[in-house]
Parts: structure tokens; C-alpha cells; sequence
């Protein structure tokens, strides 16, 4: 009779546990472009509108810092500043540098840095994945900044955050510990890929693909475990075209590429965006960046820093 009870009591809490890695449910997600302010009077832009647990809710983003955030919609208030004031931010002149043609198959977008930055920008792709997860990476990382976070952009996939519940609380809890500073980089939601399709219809552009469907979704599925959407893209294998870049200018997002791809023979130099995988997919390339990143004249920067004001 004791053990009826006992399990009376606990089979709430077992039957809720799957829910409690979320913040919120997400609904009604769509893209915006508009111009807000915050109760400080900071001037913002709110790219995606939706409703968490009904409630409304703002994607904005710091068109300054780069930074974005996750905000209730009654905390905003309306600026009033046409479409040509987006284009005038630094911000806006990302998207619109990094999205316009020529269009390159592969690796379009910002490689390295615009700035002279004095470090280098390590970027980690979380491509699905059933292999074990690189932490040691993170951990070397973690070492460079004793006492501070080290800043990191980690590239998601919607199908790797759905499989890995512990490794992204593990990430979760190293940046609530102070030891990481994630940059949450938006990086498809399906992440398909063929090896025996040729490149330009492949990736993102395979036929068929729902363009709009890979960023939204995976963005969605980030605010809905308590985590915010930089406004930056990577595309899966580098790969893009101007369809994709379009969309990307659209949702304004500024595409990522890299032009230190480690397990290529790509070796960085100051401004670098440094790109390995963290999903076990890789391991040539977490090999050459552990000695690397356990080197003390090694300077990690946050990826906004690679962008002109």
C-alpha cells in the first residue's frame, strides 16, 4: 500500500520531467524587422515575433553589440525609424555586406574577421550526430581564461540538440558557471547531406528543401530550451547559394564561414574564424586544435568582435 502511494506521488514529476529542460512552449513564430526600445530606452530590433507559454514575446537584437535577446513583448515599446535606419547599424551593414553577390558555392558569407582583431574566433559545428561529444574541447578552451568566460560560437542543428539532453546541459551549465561564453549560432535544422550528390544540390540546396523552415525551426527549438539566437548563420558544409544568401538578408541574419578549417590543412592566423567539430564527426580536427588552444599566447574572441562598428 505504501509503495501505491509513493508511486501516486512521484509519477507527476516523472510524466513532467521530459518538459522541464524547456523554457517555455513556443508558438505563433514568424520574421519582423522593427524598430524597438527596451525600458532603458536602448534601441533595439526586433526580428522574430512569437508567444512562450501565450505569452508575446520579441527576438531582438542589439544592433550595436551584436547581441541578442529573448524579451516580453510589454517590456518594447516602438521607435519610429524606417527600413533604411536598419541598413545604417552595424547590423544592418553586416547582413547586407555578407549576403550580397558574387555567390560563392562554397563558403560565402564572412570567413575571417573585418577588424584587426588580436585573437582568434573559434567556431564548434554540432552537426547530428551519434558519436560521442568533444568536451575535452571545451575544457581546453576553458583553460585560456582562468576566472572569465571564454567566449565560443557553437554551431547547432536542430537534430543534434533533439539527441543530446546531457550535452547541451552540460553546455547550459558551464556558461550558468561562468566558464563559457556561447554564442548560439543558428546551423540548419536537418543538416541533410549526400556524399553522392554533387555540391550544388546538396546541403541546403537540395531539391525540395524548405529554406525558411531549416532557420526558423531550429531557432524556435533554442528559445524554447532557455537559449538565444545570435544573429548569425552558418550553412552546412559551407555550402550556399543566392536563394539561401536572400533568405538570410531577409531574416537578417549575417552568414559565418571560415577560412581555418582545421581537419582541411587550413591554418589559422590572427582574425581567424577557426571551424571543428564538436559532434565526434571530426576528430582530425580536435586533434590539431587542442595543442593549439592549450597554448599560452592563444587569444579566443566573441564572434561579434569580428565585425566593423
Amino acid at each position: 500500500m505504501r509503495l501505491f502511494y509513493f508511486l501516486l506521488l512521484i509519477l507527476p514529476l516523472l510524466t513532467a520531467a521530459p518538459h522541464t529542460a524547456h523554457a517555455g512552449h513556443i508558438t505563433d513564430y514568424r520574421a519582423l524587422r522593427e524598430p524597438v526600445a527596451d525600458r532603458s530606452g536602448r534601441a533595439l530590433w526586433a526580428i522574430r515575433s512569437f508567444k512562450e507559454e501565450g505569452v508575446p514575446h520579441r527576438l531582438v537584437v542589439d544592433p550595436a553589440t551584436l547581441q541578442s535577446f529573448d524579451l516580453p513583448a510589454a517590456d518594447l515599446v516602438p521607435r519610429r525609424e524606417g527600413e533604411a535606419g536598419f541598413h545604417a547599424t552595424r547590423l544592418g551593414r553586416a547582413v547586407k555586406r555578407h549576403t550580397a553577390p558574387p555567390y560563392r558555392l562554397q563558403n560565402g558569407g564572412a570567413t575571417r574577421a573585418e577588424t584587426a582583431a588580436d585573437g582568434f574566433f573559434l567556431t564548434v559545428d554540432l552537426c547530428p550526430s551519434k558519436r560521442p561529444f568533444e568536451r575535452e574541447l571545451f575544457e581546453a578552451a576553458e583553460t585560456l581564461c582562468r576566472g572569465t568566460a571564454v567566449p565560443v560560437a557553437v554551431m547547432v542543428t536542430g537534430l543534434w540538440l533533439e539527441t543530446h539532453p546531457e550535452e547541451v546541459a552540460y553546455l547550459k551549465g558551464e556558461v550558468a558557471a561562468g566558464r563559457l561564453a556561447v554564442t548560439w549560432v543558428n546551423h540548419s535544422w536537418h543538416h541533410h547531406y549526400d556524399p553522392k550528390v554533387p555540391l550544388s544540390e546538396n546541403f541546403l540546396l537540395a531539391p525540395g528543401t524548405d529554406l525558411r523552415s531549416e532557420v526558423l525551426q531550429l531557432e524556435q527549438e533554442l528559445l524554447a530550451r532557455g537559449l538565444v539566437p545570435s544573429p548569425f548563420f552558418r550553412f552546412p558544409g559551407l555550402v550556399s547559394g543566392a536563394a539561401a544568401m536572400n533568405l538570410l538578408a531577409e531574416l537578417s541574419l549575417v552568414p559565418i564561414g571560415a577560412d581555418a578549417w582545421l581537419a582541411k590543412g587550413e591554418q589559422p592566423r590572427r582574425g581567424s574564424f577557426i571551424l571543428v567539430h564538436g559532434n565526434g564527426n571530426e576528430p582530425k580536427g580536435i586533434r590539431l586544435a587542442l595543442p593549439l588552444l592549450k597554448g599560452t599566447a592563444v587569444r579566443l574572441l566573441p564572434l561579434p568582435a569580428a565585425f566593423a562598428d
